[in-house]
Formats: C-alpha cells, sequence, structure tokens
C-alpha cells in the first residue's frame, strides 16, 4: 500500500470539518473507499432476503418493543459475525463534549440494533462509530451474548483519528476488524500465553518436589517467583532486572536463593536492592512476608529463565488461576492439557448480575450529568459523576467458594473498564490529572472469596492483583500505582462457607480406631469399562464436627459464583458422613434431596430477600429445573417477601474447572421483589476447533422477557392483563363486622327469637366465613343491622339492641373513629355494594379468599358472608360453572398470589376475577355448563348432609390423591366413599369438557382434563401438562386483550347486564353513604396516584425511565403521571433531551420509547 494513497484518503476526508450534504451517501462512500485503501471486500448488493444480507449498507432489522410494538430499524453497515458499523457526521470537534455524547449515542444505537438481530445470526463481535473525514471508534463484546460493548481495547485507546491510518498497525487492527475479529479477543492470545507459562511452572514445580521439596513449599516459592516476573514485565521492577539476575546466577547457582531472599525482603519493605542494583518499589501485602527461596540448580534456573521470558503482561488471569492450581497441585497436575471454563462463559453469569446492573445506573447518571450541562450547571454534573464513582469504588463482590478467583476477576476486570468510561467522562468535565482521583480506584479490597482449599485461596487473591495491576497500567500509562503496590485486605477467606464450628473430632471405632472413607477426588480407570471411577484405596479419616451452626457471609452488593457439583446422592460418599450430617442439620431448609449447590442458592436467595445483597447469580447443575432442587427455587419465588428470577440459561455448556470435562450446567440469577426476568435459551452450539487455544463452543442463545417461573420458563403474562368491565361491580368481599359481638352461635340466635317479631330473620342471618365452606361449619350466626337507627333497633328489637349495647358498643367507645363510635350498631363497612347486587337474588357464588383448593358454591341470598369470602353476585350456574372449571381455576392460580402458613393461593377479586374473560358460548353450552354446575353443587351438599364430618377440603384432598394416582390411607378412603369422590372426579371432567368446548379450545381438553392441579398447585408437573396450562394462559392473556379491546369500541359482554347496565347506559349509583370507605371493584378507566417529581436529577432520570417502562407515551402522557404539570413538565423536557442524546430513548410519532 502506497504512502501517497493513505496521504491522499486522507486529504480527501480529513480536515476535522463536517461534509454536510447527504450524511448517509458521504458514508457509504467514505467506507467503500477505506475497504479500498485496505484491501477488504466491497459490501453486497442488498437482497430482498434478510437472511442473505451478510455484507451490506443499510442492512434491515426488526426491534420489538416489551409492549407488543415494533418497528423496522436500519444498520449503516453490517458484516455478519465480524461487526454493526454506525455512521456519523457529526460536524463537532472531537475531543468536545457534544462530539463524545454523539459518538456514545451511536454505540447505543448499535448495541440495541445487535440485539434485534435473528438468533441465528449470532452477536457480531464488534461495534464501529464513524464520525465522516474524523474518526473510528471501536467496541467489543466477544461473549457475543448480547451485553454491553465496551471500549476497545480500552478507554485511551479505542478512539482512532483518520490521522492514525499512516500507523500499518492501526491499519492491520481494522482489517482483523473486518476478516478476522475473533482473533482480537485478548483472552485467545492471553490464553496461549497463560499455558505456556502454566507448563514451565508445572515442570519447575515437579523439579523441585523430585529434590524433597514439599508441594507446599514449591507453591509458595513459585507463586512469589512468577509475581516477580509479572512485576518486571509490567515495569513494577526495573527491565529485565529479574532475569538479568536468573541469567547471571545460572552458571554459579549455590547463591541464588540468597540473592533471591534479598530481592524479596526488599520488596516487602522497599528500598534499595542490592540484588538488582536499584531502588524498588514497597510490595508487602503479605506475599513477600516470607521470604523464603528454595535453592535451585542450574537446569531449575533455567526453568525459571524460560517462564521469565514470556510476556507476562498478557497472561489471563480468567484462567491463569485455573491453570496454575494444577501446576502446583501433584495430583492435579496431568490435567493441565485438558480445557478450562472460557472466559465468555463466565461473562454470561457476570453480566446480568453485576455488570448490568451497575451499567444501567451509569447511563442514569449520564443523562443526569448531560441535563446539568444543558442547563450550565457543570458543578452539578461533575458531583453526580463523583458520586457514582465512589459508588462504584465501594461495590463489593462476593464469591462464596471463589476457587482460584476467575469469577471475581472477570467482574474486576469488568468494573475497571466501567470505571475507565466514568473517568473519561470526568477528564472531559474537569480537564484534570489521572491522580486527581487518587486513593479512590476500584481496586481487590472489594472482591471478597471463601474458599475451603487454602492454595486456591492463595492464588485468587494474587490473580486479582495482578488482573488490577495489569488494568491500572491500561489505564495510567507507565505511572506506577502508590506504594505499597499490594497491600493486605483479607479479601479472600479460607474457610467454609456452610458452616462454622467449634472443633472436628475423629470418628473411631470400638477399640479407638479412626474410621475412614474415600478421600472423595480420587479416582482410577475402571477394569470393565476404563471410565474413572473412585478409588477406594484412597482413605481419609472420618470426622465429626462440633456444634456445627450457620456460617456468616461477608456483606456485599453482589453475589456471584459457581459452587461445587455434588449431587445429593453422591455427598456422603465425596464429603463424608459427618461434615454432610453438619450441612443438613444446621440447614433444615434445604431438602435433603437437593443438590449440594443448592445450600449457596438458598443462603444467596435469603440474604438478597432480607435486603443484605442486590443480586446473586450461580452456576448449578441444569438438574436444578428437576423436582429435588426446583423446590428450593420454589420456596424463594413463593415467599411472603418473594424473588424474582431475572435471568436464566437453563441449558448451557460448560468446562467444570476441577478436571476440564464437558458438562450442561443452568445460570439463574435473582433479585429481590416481583419483577420480569430474561431467559436465553441456547439456539445453536458451534464447536471450534478444540485445541489448547480455543475450549469454547460458540453458543447461540434466543432470549424472551416475562415473569420467570421455578422451571426456568417465562409464563404468559397473566399480571398484565386488563381489567374488564363485563365483570365490573359484580364481586365483592363479604361483611366486615368490626366486633365479635355481632356473631352468635346457634344457641344464641335461637334464644333471640324466641317471642320476636316475625321479621327478625332480616337482622339474624346464618353467617358463612372461610373455615365454614373449606371445613365443618360452625352454624354461627350474625346481627345484620343495617338500614336501621338506634331508637328503631331498640323499639322493634330489644333483646338484640341490649346484645349489642352489652357485646359491641363498650368495644366501639375505645375506637379512634367518631363515625364507628357514634354509630357502634352498624359493622364497620356497611357493603352497600354487596348488598345491592344479591337484591333479588335467590343464590350467589362464593370461594374462600386464601384456600389450598380453588373450589366455589353457591350460598343462599339470606346467609350473610364473612369479609374473607370473595362473592360473586350472580345466580346463573353457568358462570358458576365456567369460575369453577380448570380454565379458571388456572387463571386464578397464576393471577392470584399466595398467604398464610400454607402459603395457599389467595383468590384476588381485582387480579383473578374482574380480569378473566368469560367464553363467547352459545346458549346449548350455557345449558351444558349449567347443569353439570348444578350437579357439582347439589352432589357435595347432598353428600356433606349426610355426613356432617365430611369436609370440602377432605373431598378436594382425596380427588387429587385420585388424579395423581397417590395411595389412599384409611381416613381418605373413607372420605372417598362418604363423598362419592370418584364420582365428584367424574364430574368435574365432564364440566371441564363442557368449558373448554364452550372456549373452542377442544385440544386443550385432551392434553388437561382429568390431570392433577385442577384445584390446587401442582409443583412437580410434567412438562407436557405445563405447556400446556402455558398454552391455556397465552391463550386466555389473549383473548382478555381481545375483549378489552372490544369495550374500547363499546362492545361489553356484560355477566349480569341487568344489572351492571339496566338502562344500557350507566351503572345504578350507590344508595348510601358508607361508615368507612370501602373497597370498590378496580375499573379500567381509574386514575393512577400521580408522581410526584423528585428533587435529585439522577433521581428524576430514574423515575421518568421507570414511569415510560416499556410503554411509548407523549410527553402530555408523561407529564399527566405527575403532580404539577406545569412546573414538572420542562424538567421532563430537559431530562427526555439528555436521555434522547445519549441514545437511550427514541422520540417517533411524538411518543418516547426507551431503547433497549
Amino acid at each position: 500500500m502506497s504512502e501517497q494513497k493513505i496521504e491522499a484518503y486522507i486529504q480527501r476526508w480529513g480536515g476535522g470539518i463536517s461534509h454536510g450534504g447527504n450524511e448517509r451517501a458521504n458514508l457509504q462512500m467514505f467506507v467503500t473507499e477505506l475497504c479500498t485503501l485496505l484491501d477488504l471486500p466491497q459490501p453486497d448488493p442488498a437482497g430482498s432476503q434478510r437472511s442473505e444480507n451478510a455484507y451490506v449498507f443499510e442492512r434491515s432489522v426488526t426491534e420489538l418493543f416489551a409492549d407488543g410494538g415494533k418497528t423496522t430499524r436500519s444498520l449503516d453497515l453490517y458484516r455478519r459475525g465480524c461487526f454493526i458499523l454506525e455512521g456519523k457526521d457529526t460536524g463537532k470537534q472531537a475531543g468536545s463534549d457534544g462530539w463524545d455524547a454523539a459518538i456514545d449515542k451511536a454505540r447505543k444505537q448499535a448495541e440495541n440494533y445487535a440485539r434485534a438481530l435473528p438468533a441465528e445470526e449470532g452477536r457480531p463481535p464488534f461495534v464501529i462509530v464513524v464520525d465522516v473525514g474524523k474518526s473510528f471508534a471501536l467496541y467489543s463484546e466477544f461473549s457475543r451474548s448480547g451485553g454491553n460493548y465496551v471500549a476497545f481495547p480500552d478507554a485511551r485507546n479505542h478512539k482512532i483519528a483518520l490521522e492514525k491510518l499512516r500507523d500499518p498497525d492501526i491499519r492491520e487492527l481494522l482489517r482483523k476488524v473486518w476478516l478476522e475479529p475473533l482473533s482480537l479477543d485478548p483472552t485467545r492470545y492471553a490464553g496461549k500465553v497463560t499455558r505456556s507459562i502454566a507448563d514451565r511452572l508445572a515442570t519447575l514445580a515437579k523439579s523441585l518436589e523430585d529434590c524433597g521439596h514439599g508441594a507446599e513449599q514449591v507453591a509458595s516459592f513459585l507463586m512469589r517467583c512468577l509475581f516477580t516476573m509479572f512485576s518486571e514485565d509490567v515495569g513494577l521492577l526495573p527491565d529485565r532486572g529479574f532475569t538479568s539476575l536468573l541469567e547471571a546466577r545460572k552458571n554459579n547457582p549455590a547463591t541464588f536463593h540468597n540473592h533471591l531472599e534479598s530481592l524479596w525482603r526488599t520488596m516487602n519493605s522497599g528500598g534499595f536492592s542490592e540484588s538488582l542494583d536499584a531502588k524498588i518499589l514497597k510490595f508487602n501485602g503479605g506475599l513477600f512476608a516470607n521470604a523464603t527461596a528454595i535453592e535451585l540448580n542450574a537446569e531449575q534456573i533455567e526453568l525459571l529463565i524460560q517462564a521469565a521470558k514470556a510476556d507476562w503482561r498478557y497472561v489471563e488471569p480468567a484462567i491463569f488461576g485455573t491453570l496454575l492450581e494444577r501446576a502446583l497441585n501433584p495430583r492435579e497436575r496431568h490435567k493441565l492439557g485438558a480445557h478450562y471454563t472460557p472466559r465468555a462463559y463466565v461473562e454470561r453469569l457476570v453480566l446480568p448480575t453485576i455488570i448490568e446492573p451497575l451499567r444501567a445506573e451509569w447511563a442514569e447518571v449520564q443523562a443526569a450529568a448531560l441535563t446539568y450541562r444543558q442547563q450550565r450547571k457543570t458543578k452539578e454534573a461533575v458531583a453526580e459523576i463523583r458520586k457514582f464513582h465512589h459508588q462504584l469504588c465501594q461495590t463489593r463482590v462476593l464469591d462464596p467458594a471463589c476457587g482460584s478467583g476467575n469469577f471475581l476477576y472477570v467482574t474486576l476486570e469488568h468494573m475497571k473498564r466501567l470505571e475507565g468510561e466514568v473517568l473519561e467522562v470526568l477528564g472531559s468535565l474537569v480537564k484534570s490529572g489521572s491522580f486527581e482521583l487518587e486513593g479512590l480506584t476500584v481496586d481487590p479490597h472489594q472482591f471478597l472469596g471463601m474458599e475451603i482449599n487454602p492454595r486456591a485461596a492463595k492464588i485468587a487473591e494474587m490473580v486479582l492483583w495482578i488482573g488490577y495491576l495489569q488494568w491500572h497500567f491500561r489505564t495510567y500509562g507507565k505511572v506506577n500505582p502508590p506504594e505499597p503496590v499490594l497491600r493486605d485486605f483479607h479479601n479472600i477467606e479460607h474457610r467454609d462457607a456452610l458452616i462454622t464450628y467449634d472443633a472436628v473430632e475423629l470418628v473411631t471405632d470400638e477399640s479407638g480406631k479412626p474410621l475412614t472413607r474415600w478421600d472423595g477426588i480420587s479416582y482410577k480407570p475402571s477394569p470393565i469399562t476404563g471410565e474413572p471411577i473412585p478409588d477406594e484405596s484412597a482413605q481419609v479419616e472420618q470426622c465429626r464436627y462440633i456444634n456445627p451452626r450457620k456460617a456468616e457471609w461477608p456483606q456485599a452488593d453482589y453475589i456471584v459464583g459457581n459452587p461445587p457439583f455434588i449431587g445429593a446422592s453422591t455427598m456422603r460418599r465425596a464429603l463424608g458422613d459427618g461434615y454432610v450430617d453438619a450441612v443438613r442439620n444446621t440447614w433444615p431448609e434445604v431438602p435433603e434431596s437437593a443438590d449440594f449447590v443448592m445450600y449457596w442458592w438458598h443462603i444467596a436467595a435469603e440474604t438478597v430477600r432480607a435486603g443484605n445483597a442486590q443480586r446473586f447469580g450461580f452456576i448449578t447443575t441444569n438438574s436444578i429445573k428437576q423436582t429435588f432442587n426446583r423446590r428450593v427455587l420454589q420456596a424463594q419465588l413463593e415467599a411472603k417477601d418473594p424473588l424474582s428470577l431475572v435471568f436464566a440459561i437453563p441449558d448451557h455448556p460448560w468446562v467444570d474447572a476441577a478436571d476440564g470435562a464437558q458438562v450442561r450446567i443452568a445460570m439463574t440469577v435473582g433479585a429481590a421483589t416481583e419483577q420480569d426476568g430474561r431467559l436465553l435459551q441456547v439456539r445453536e452450539e458451534i464447536s471450534g476447533e478444540q485445541d489448547e487455544q480455543q475450549d469454547e463452543v460458540e453458543v447461540r442463545l434466543q432470549a424472551r422477557q416475562g415473569k420467570m417461573f421455578a422451571d426456568l420458563n417465562i409464563g404468559a403474562d397473566v399480571a398484565g392483563a386488563q381489567m374488564l368491565l363485563a365483570n365490573g361491580n359484580v364481586s365483592n368481599r363479604g361483611l366486615e363486622l368490626g366486633g365479635a359481638g355481632f356473631i352468635l352461635n346457634e344457641e344464641e340466635a335461637n334464644r333471640l327469637c324466641v317471642g320476636a317479631s316475625p321479621d327478625i330473620e332480616k337482622i339474624i342471618r346464618p353467617y358463612r366465613n372461610g373455615k365454614d365452606l373449606t371445613q365443618v361449619s360452625r352454624q354461627a350466626f350474625v346481627i345484620d343491622a343495617y338500614g336501621l337507627e338506634a331508637d328503631e333497633l331498640r323499639s322493634r328489637y330489644p333483646e338484640v339492641y341490649q346484645r349489642l349495647l352489652e357485646r359491641v358498643k363498650p368495644e366501639r367507645d375505645q375506637n379512634r373513629s367518631p363515625l364507628l363510635k357514634e354509630r357502634w350498631w352498624l359493622h364497620r363497612r356497611l357493603r352497600t355494594d354487596l348488598r345491592n347486587a344479591l337484591n333479588g337474588l335467590s343464590n350467589y357464588i362464593a370461594t374462600v379468599e386464601t384456600s389450598k383448593h380453588r373450589f366455589f358454591v353457591f350460598l343462599p341470598e339470606t346467609v350473610a358472608p364473612d369479609n374473607m369470602l370473595v362473592n360473586i353476585a350472580t345466580d346463573d350456574a353457568a358462570v358458576l360453572g365456567v369460575l369453577s372449571s380448570r380454565v379458571h381455576v388456572a387463571w386464578a392460580l397464576a393471577a392470584g398470589g399466595r398467604l398464610g402458613v400454607g402459603n395457599d393461593p389467595r383468590y384476588n377479586k381485582t387480579r383473578c376475577f374482574e380480569t378473566f374473560p368469560f367464553p363467547d358460548s352459545t346458549p346449548e353450552q350455557q345449558d351444558k355448563i349449567r347443569a353439570k354446575a348444578e350437579e357439582i353443587d347439589a352432589h357435595r351438599k347432598r353428600q356433606q348432609a349426610q355426613f356432617p364430618e365430611l369436609t370440602l377440603t377432605g373431598m378436594y384432598n382425596v380427588l387429587e390423591k385420585l388424579r395423581t394416582g397417590e395411595e389412599l390411607n384409611a381416613k381418605d378412603q373413607s372420605i372417598r366413599t362418604q363423598g362419592l369422590v370418584s364420582l365428584l372426579r367424574e364430574l368435574h371432567d365432564e364440566l371441564d369438557r363442557a368449558v373448554f368446548a364452550a372456549y373452542g379450545w377442544g385440544d386443550l381438553a385432551e392434553q388437561l382434563v382429568g390431570l392433577p392441579g385442577a384445584t390446587t398447585p401442582l409443583p412437580d408437573k410434567p412438562e407436557a401438562q405445563a405447556e400446556a396450562e402455558e398454552e391455556l394462559l397465552r391463550r386466555l392473556v389473549e383473548l382478555n386483550a381481545q375483549r378489552a379491546a372490544e369495550e374500547a369500541r363499546g362492545l361489553i359482554r356484560w355477566l349480569r347486564p341487568d344489572y351492571q347496565n339496566p338502562n344500557a347506559e350507566s351503572a345504578p349509583e350507590q344508595a348510601e353513604a358508607e361508615l368507612e370507605t370501602e373497597e370498590v371493584s378496580a375499573k379500567p378507566a381509574a386514575k393512577a396516584k400521580k408522581l410526584a417529581w423528585p428533587k435529585g436529577m439522577r433521581e428524576q432520570i430514574a423515575t421518568l425511565r421507570s414511569t415510560l417502562g416499556s410503554e411509548a407515551m407523549t410527553l402530555e402522557e408523561l407529564s399527566s403521571r405527575f403532580t404539577a404539570p406545569k412546573t414538572t413538565t420542562p424538567l421532563i423536557v430537559d431530562a427526555l433531551a439528555a436521555l434522547e442524546e445519549l441514545g437511550m430513548l427514541y422520540q417517533e410519532d411524538e411518543q418516547y420509547r426507551l431503547a433497549g
């Protein structure tokens, strides 16, 4: 390539000015001429089939939105498997605030486009942002899993001015981005370097052990050696100082150890080193506190020289720990050639667990700072960024089974990358030196670990320091860090993560001889199959743990890691009876059938739910979806303050760090409060060349968003269903008395009725609560003086008046409510809505709000329902039938919550009933449903009348056992006989078929009718049943949306039109005021409570993003969500402008929508 052509290209396009005209046309010409200059292939003509457009300008993709919307976007230039190029002609001065913001906005746009690419195409490893005639900015994401693209190679060197094309290295870099982008992944070259180093250290370690030195002594010695080599290559020690010492002593090895000990003592304290004849920094940190060196011979010094010649700047910490542990462990050394866990796999968990939440906060800070700058408040912008940087430098990450530290290192690196971006933005505002913030930086003290293996714990600590120092020099160049270079933060603890104890005793037999067991780690080839089997000759003594108790984990903001893979059935063999008994007795909350890893999962979930950490993410075996492990997840997801799964990959390839074996794992990330999650499912696995440089199987993933369940699947969005007018004003809670004095037993009721007025039954009514329906009825009554004044009650019903005067009034006199004191003879809530709805009916439908089984019954209109009954004001048995069907119960279980000691399903009338879409059935279908419902209701009442101790809970417990095939005990057999439960089962199956037919869903009837879980949650569903129920919910959600759309057009399928809409115009008004504000049916048109506009800028940005959520809104709609819209609207406009300028928000057709 001639220098003349390069200069001509730079002169043609350079000059630092905008070219004006058509930005798209200029970009395409700029890029095609660049391709010619660099001898790159030209983009292809675009075809009509998107899938064939692998290297084209204006590649179209479809971006899908969470609310169901979609739009078409165009990628300026796309090369499949290589990059997305986003072009701008900014017209701004490179390095200015406006230019930086424009480049960052373009990067975010390209990131969103990458996520919109079809899953089968994978994600490109690079994003290129081109400012025509000025620069190229490179961003990489080598895990290719849809994460954030970060500056490549780092925040100091990712922007390439046009003039730098004169540098042949820069031209070669761009060629590789075009042609071999994965070759630029630093971990690939670093992996090769790291393997080479580990091999040499292993050879040296074996040589030293063969000379009689102990393995631990050798390991400590070599760890000091390798850190000395690393220090030399990064500039912490004089250039070639240590290597020269080695070379000088090779022919005279007798005194080498003396020189080395002298050097290490000086590194520990700092000062002048006679060994290197130079002043050196103080390292300290504990690594060189023991300066003992091993005497080496000439051949062993040569091995050290060969190791020192490697370029330690490029050692890859993410794998170095694993390889070093293998190299230094005589038992593991033979595994050095085995595969190691690819860094990209680790990133797939680290990113959603830690980095994505931090970057979401950083995005808010950027928008807040930009808003301040637009308001010319630079001081406030700087303060906002400094505050975030301080927070970042205090964020603590815990790996409670850290091994040799690869998860912690990968997290450290990504947090250092984020810190680099923060400091770059800060530097553009304050224009100060790098060390203005000296002493405040992301460093190893924030990365906490627990590890049972002492050698691995030491390696983890060193790996973090190597990684930290690598990033220090990438960020600050050749400026040395503050002394001491190393600090002993005690951040990696050598201890058990599950239990602590007072002592460990040996278990002995009667003669006092210690009992032994297999050591859990030694294997031998099977004489039959050749497969590894436990080597029973490798025995260790059995132990008993004294006073075991729960171990406390260090306080951290995030928890991440890869706890050990040991199945429940092999725990005793691998860990010993004493340890397993101690763990299981200490953590009885975890089922004994659960795998070992689930103890970590349970502890982390409890920590997050208690608010002591923000998120946790773990690698587990993919058996986490199976019953014995899923129970641990289920308990957390259904707890009072529930956990949510915010990210999961249910099945993913993995490389076991212990032995390099290929295994299948799952990744799960949990966060507090109920929220949707992102489910990634493997679409395709592409095996590369499994050589020393490539251990990774490329995994292409497909994403789904929604509520995630314990089986690591996304459910239908039942929670997003809209309330329907058709079901409005007919469901109500029962009477809320406000005093036990209103309740009478049967004897008391009879006594008050003797000789009383003939209409006494109007105010002394049968009364039913939840237990009356689920268990044996109390046959209770209630005094209900609704509609009567005190004087009228006293004159007409003196005995009743006296009862209330004695039993209710004294309690009401103590009440703080003046109205309740004044009108003491009436219930706390009059329930006028319920009374109006029940007026004129012969029966109504009732269900217990919180109950193990969801069933519905007819109650006579004369019966007063308790507050814990949900009541449907209709006597149409066709409605009773639909509500009693599997279709509605599935909806109610999905839409309702859980409550009570038994964590029983709760029937929330607003969420379970008012959103439920009834079928558009024919009269014939309604008659069939009606007949079956009446038959079921009559059957239950008949059998209960015949056998007074027979309960509905008992009958449905037995019905569920019949469906599951569970064996019936003697009590069950009695209930089956008395309740004719087999007949009841048949009647329910017939009803279910009739209801499915009314919906036109006979295919689902074939898959679901007769299966267990029709009235109560079934925790361990077969996969086929779970899929069918998911499809049922999906169809109901879709039908709900259709009905809501119909109602918006004026078509309302009233459930009880004579009551809900008697004049075909409006619903009836309430007749009387209530003593206290009552709960009324929620209506779709009800106004949401307006939000106060926050004072802090960052909080304003966060609130605005939260308010937008997945919706598209106009400025007017957004402003209407907040109080004081006149004063708030200008502030919203400023915040929207900042979000849009940073590429975090789109504005289309006067509507705003969040990007990504």
